[in-house]
């Protein structure tokens, strides 16, 4: 079977890596040791390979044209509420007020915030409006979509590389106060899988696949020694107790990630909205193999090892871990709960539209509808949710 180039630098970055994992299989396969690589590291070539990562190949991830939707994607609801929730952040600072949308993608939710500000709902413009994402594709996109439409009015619009924007927050850490906004970021992040055997904690790396091995990809799963002192670490902050086989997912770039933004923002705020729950759901018994899943065309499934650089991987954000992190950063906590009860605090309910039901396709019934499936649907509104950090 011919190797893609991405394919050729997993398997060299395998071989060059210096780590060892036991790859279970019959006969004399049977618990073969082989040079083996970190999940975590084989997920970050998946995805963010200059040349063939996911996120970086140069096509459209996100909406119809890609391989999933995000919330911002469901009318404009999500974006109104929180450009009021950011209004009300801002009144809290005595410094101008930069909104830094970290993974804007496409430049949805931007566009429906900035378009609320520009109308007056609420009567309040940030300084400037940074939108963030390592994709060049999607920040073209952004552009586009929001120079076409005079949403920023007279905000200052700038579209940065995520190193772009870590530059300019240390430099003007000083002047200004911002408030980030991760919609959908940290479960992009690349993860750590750990597997408990034989009452020993055990990672779960990837090994090139022998022949008959890996039913078509050219990967297997290996199991090896932990990687890091702070897999083990985290577990245990958490109060998880894993079950023998039981697979747990552990994202320790998103624990540095707080971290690094707690060095750059002297005063501001975090505004994280992603899916996930705490820890002890995460490792609850029907759980057993883990919450990551990969997306190729708006379908989901368990099969990370098939088509590196060609499709979605993602996994549950532990918010347990998010807050830990947080506050040993220097964070506090100022709101945490479900994206529905988040909506309902901001006041969706009042923004139902009364109308008498005889155009299902007007103007009335499609907002009231995207009311609606932010709130119930599939309870995807409560498997979302929002954490809001303040320094």
């Amino acid at each position: 079977m011919r190797r893609t180039r991405l394919e050729t630098a997993i398997a060299q970055a395998i071989e060059s890596g210096g780590r060892s994992g036991q790859v279970s299989g019959t006969d004399a396969r049977a618990a073969a040791v082989r040079p083996a690589m970190t999940f975590r590291d084989y997920m970050a070539m998946c995805l963010y390979d200059e040349r063939d990562g996911y996120y970086r190949t140069g096509a459209v991830r996100v909406g119809r044209s890609g391989d999933f939707y995000t919330s911002s994607a469901v009318g404009t609801i999500m974006g109104g509420k929180l450009a009021g929730y950011v209004a009300k952040l801002a009144g809290m600072q005595d410094q101008p007020v930069t909104v830094a949308e970290w993974g804007a993608g496409t430049g949805a939710l931007a566009l429906d915030m900035l378009a609320a500000w520009e109308t007056g709902r609420p009567e309040w413009k940030p300084e400037a409006y940074w939108l963030v994402d390592g994709n060049p594709v999607h920040l073209a996109a952004a552009r586009e979509r929001l120079e076409g439409s005079g949403a920023a009015g007279r905000t200052a619009v700038d579209y940065m590389a995520p190193d772009e924007a870590e530059t300019a927050l240390r430099a003007s850490a000083d002047d200004r106060s911002v408030v980030v906004i991760a919609n959908e970021l940290l479960d992009a992040f690349p993860v750590h899988r750990v597997v408990l055997r034989g009452g020993v904690l055990r990672e779960l790396g990837v090994a090139e696949a022998a022949d008959g091995e890996g039913e078509g990809a050219a990967f297997v799963y290996a199991e090896m020694a932990l990687s890091d002192d702070r897999l083990e670490a985290v577990l245990h902050r958490d109060g998880i107790a894993l079950r023998e086989g039981q697979i747990f997912e552990v994202n320790l770039d998103a624990e540095d990630w707080l971290a690094d933004m707690a060095a750059r923002i002297r005063r501001g705020c975090l505004v994280l909205i992603d899916y996930g729950h705490e820890a002890r759901e995460l490792a609850a018994p029907h759980r057993m193999r883990g919450t990551l899943l990969c997306y190729k065309d708006h379908v989901a499934r368990d099969e990370p090892l098939l088509e590196p650089g060609r499709q979605d991987m993602t996994a549950h954000v532990n918010f347990t871990a998010c807050m830990a992190a947080a506050a040993a950063a220097g964070w506090e906590r100022l709101y945490y709960d479900t994206q529905q009860r988040f909506l309902v605090d901001e006041g969706v309910l009042a923004d139902i539209v009364p109308h008498d039901g005889t155009n299902p396709f007007g103007e009335a019934a499609r907002h009231n509808r995207a009311i609606r499936q932010l709130l119930l649907s599939d309870a995807m509104s409560e498997t979302f949710k929002v954490l809001v950090l303040r320094k």
